[in-house]
């Protein structure tokens, strides 16, 4: 019985011979995730803005044995998207998982939020997520099938001040997920949304995690009393795009600590 499960696991859960594309892998979020696909055994193009943070990306996998190439782009123009998806499939041959990861926030007031405040989160977080798998798509319906993560947030479902449009994005993001995967169904492409809560990365540690007032809030709210870490991610991700997982699609799932799920009725309580 053990070695039929071993088995099982073996054939539904590897990832050897796949090739995946992570947006946004020189951040913190996106590292965590690119690494998990390749110690799972797929071939990973890390997509980043900044050569020296792919750099530490590519090390993290290199130190397990991982294959990787790395890309740097800004995906905040509709070709450069596509360029992206390209050259991906002429380097590695193929493209079976893409996660979206990329993404940026300007914490601002609506009432101070500026036009390009506004079209710089927008194209980030939620338009380049778009076109990057529409550029996708043909790939993966030729193979057969394929893989779409988009990563989200708590803050499509919780309305949190002086992060609008980047709650708009992420909650854009959400449907974009149940619409792709009512559509690409019938090609085999299933497509799901990674939400999650509040992750300490260098990214949040000083504007959240680093302010008294903020953390304090935060833990206050969350049942699991402490901030999620990159890591905390991966067994989800890898859930979403595991072989064996074929009838999951259109969903969001959330990596919060529970903080969607609800709370006391007063801070002291529990």
């Amino acid at each position: 019985m053990a070695s039929d499960m071993r088995t099982y696991l073996e054939e539904h859960f590897s990832l050897t011979g796949q090739v995946a594309l992570v947006t946004g892998a020189s951040g913190g979020i996106g590292r965590a995730l690119a690494a998990a696909l390749a110690a799972a055994g797929a071939r990973v193009c890390l997509h980043g803005r900044s050569r020296e943070r792919l750099r530490q990306t590519e090390a993290l996998i290199a130190e397990g044995g991982g294959d990787t190439v790395s890309l740097t782009a800004e995906l905040s123009e509709v070709e450069s998207c596509r360029e992206l998806v390209a050259l991906t499939h002429e380097a590695l041959g193929g493209l079976d998982i893409l996660v979206n990861t990329a993404g940026m926030n300007r914490r601002i007031p609506i009432e101070s939020v500026t036009q390009d405040d506004f079209d710089v989160v927008i194209a980030s977080n939620l338009r380049s997520a778009f076109f990057v798998s529409q550029a996708a798509y043909p790939i993966m319906k030729a193979a057969g099938g394929g893989r779409i993560v988009h990563v989200g947030s708590v803050t499509s479902t919780y309305g949190l001040g002086a992060v609008a449009a980047y709650g708009m994005s992420k909650s854009a993001l959400a449907h974009l997920t149940r619409t792709m995967a009512v559509e690409w169904a019938a090609d085999g492409i299933q497509v799901n949304c990674l939400a999650p809560g509040f992750i300490l990365t260098p990214l949040t540690e000083e504007p959240i995690w680093g302010d008294a007032s903020r953390s304090s809030w935060l833990l206050a709210r969350i049942p699991a009393k402490l901030p999620g870490r990159p890591e905390d991610l991966v067994t989800a991700l890898l859930l979403l795009v595991a072989p064996g997982a074929s009838y999951l699609t259109g969903q969001t799932l959330f990596v919060d600590g529970g903080f969607t799920a609800g709370g006391w009725w007063r801070d002291s309580d529990g």
